[in-house]
């Protein structure tokens, strides 16, 4: 009999250890306040009675301050394609680059606890003055028109990194000598005809495309007609003409090196208008910045469709 009581008080012991086990604790996410008051201050730069839209250089300090905020993401320009960049003490200067005095929307969502969000927006007008080096407009255009393609007898003709200003050059992967001829032609006899326009102080982009231009498809790619899914390759386009402008580089890539490894910039974009123009690679984005030109030899770095690509092409005259 003892030995039962014993068996029975051992058998409840051990129930009650799984039941004690088994209890559910409750965890709570805290205050989930989403943060407040969000202020979004913006000094123009240059600004003052006689500049009421800054002294030209596009540039505006853009101060963020809020409650139960942990950090900001901003977009800078909400009449453009959604583009939401990390922010996290809520400072930057931005330069605007468009020519003239414009209007912008910069949009801010500030994250607080628990994944909360608040978003505010602000306009800001600022005027962006810009005034091309003679030299580059020469080596770019010829002072009339200059025809470039792609320089397939070089490496690198093509390449892809990271889209920032900590690496200017196509450290993900670069082409080798001819590396397209095989498989996408097109890339190689596409002409760029850039020229100056005499009398009127514009500027003009002609592109040709006997074999095709090489691109991505889908919404990957900038050009209109182009099949909505396949690989990447030469696909039938007419080609077009369109007007381009010179505008101060937007990527904040510094005028010198600022590591061994890093090309300089020269601080100059070429800004294509429309949709039936390109250069190079038709999966870009509108703005080319100009790392080196000279007469026979142009390399430009240009964000791409994949907003987190920098491209890398290098061109020189056609014959």
């Amino acid at each position: 009999m003892k030995t039962n009581i014993k068996f029975i008080f051992g058998v409840f012991l051990v129930l009650l250890l799984i039941l004690s086990s088994c209890t559910q604790e409750d965890y709570t996410l805290g205050d989930l306040t989403a943060p407040s008051n969000i202020v979004v201050n913006t000094q123009v730069v240059g600004q003052d009675a006689t500049h009421p839209n800054g002294d030209g250089s596009g540039s505006v300090k853009i101060v963020i301050t809020g409650d139960n905020a942990l950090s900001y993401k901003i977009d800078y320009d909400a009449s453009t394609a959604v583009d939401l960049v990390n922010l996290p003490n809520g400072t930057v200067t931005k330069k605007y680059t468009a020519l003239g005095i414009n209007t912008y929307r910069i949009t801010v969502v500030a994250y607080g606890k628990g994944g909360s969000s608040t978003n505010v927006t602000k306009e800001v007008t600022v005027r962006s003055d810009f005034n091309v080096a003679p030299a580059i407009v020469t080596a770019l255009t010829n002072d009339a028109s200059k025809k470039w393609v792609v320089d397939k007898s070089v490496a690198g003709q093509l390449g892809v990194g990271p889209w920032n200003v900590d690496s200017i050059n196509p450290e993900w992967w670069a082409a080798g000598v001819n590396e397209k001829v095989a498989t996408a032609n097109g890339f190689y006899t596409a002409t760029f005809t850039f020229a100056k326009v005499a009398g009127t102080g514009t500027y003009s982009l002609q592109v040709a495309t006997p074999d095709g231009a090489f691109t991505k498809t889908g919404s990957l790619t900038t050009l209109p007609g182009i099949p909505a899914s396949g690989d990447e390759g030469c696909y039938p386009y007419a080609g077009g003409t369109s007007t381009f402008s010179f505008i101060p580089a937007s990527s904040g890539a510094p005028a010198v090196a600022s590591k061994p490894a890093n090309s300089p910039s020269t601080q100059t974009s070429i800004l294509l208008s429309g949709v039936n123009t390109f250069i190079g690679y038709g999966a870009l984005q509108k703005e080319y910045e100009i790392l080196v030109v000279t007469s026979t030899y142009l390399y430009i770095r240009v964000q791409g469709t994949e907003t987190g690509n920098a491209w890398y092409l290098k061109l020189k005259p056609a014959l």
